[in-house]
């Protein structure tokens, strides 16, 4: 996938999610999702762990949704592609949680086929901090 393919999907994807956490419908990121997608979240957060399947995918967005208080937001910084169908996504999120406006910062390895996405693979850049931010508490 080209630079410019991987900007637009994941701009799509970030437009969708943000949508979503926001209160609104999923019908639009489940479009981007294979049905096969599987979405791992590390550490030791209420929302860490590896969620297989379109339910159980959007189960966890609804954590996140509920967490923040619909406040969450996914701002894309940058992408790194190469060879083949996967692409590194520098994206920093910003929520109210636990009372806090909280920001984090993550990688994301995202392998895509046929325009949709079968993984994503979350890298805090701090994971104790990504942990106590969604945990409720302070890093």
């Amino acid at each position: 996938m080209d630079r410019a393919g991987a900007n637009e999907l994941l701009d799509r994807l970030h437009q969708a999610q943000n949508a979503f956490y926001a209160g609104g419908e999923s019908a639009t990121v489940e479009e981007l999702l294979a049905s096969t997608i599987t979405w791992t979240v590390p550490g030791q957060s209420p929302i860490a762990g590896t969620y297989r399947g379109i339910a159980e995918v959007l189960d966890y967005f609804r954590r996140r949704r509920e967490l923040a208080a619909g406040t969450f937001r996914l701002i894309r910084r940058d992408v790194l592609v190469g060879e083949g169908d996967r692409i590194a996504a520098l994206t920093d999120g910003v929520a109210r949680i636990g009372g806090t406006e909280r920001s984090w910062s993550t990688v994301g390895l995202y392998d895509i086929e046929a325009g949709h996405i079968t993984a994503c693979r979350l890298i805090p850049f701090d994971q104790a901090e990504f942990d106590a931010i969604w945990s409720g508490g302070q890093a």
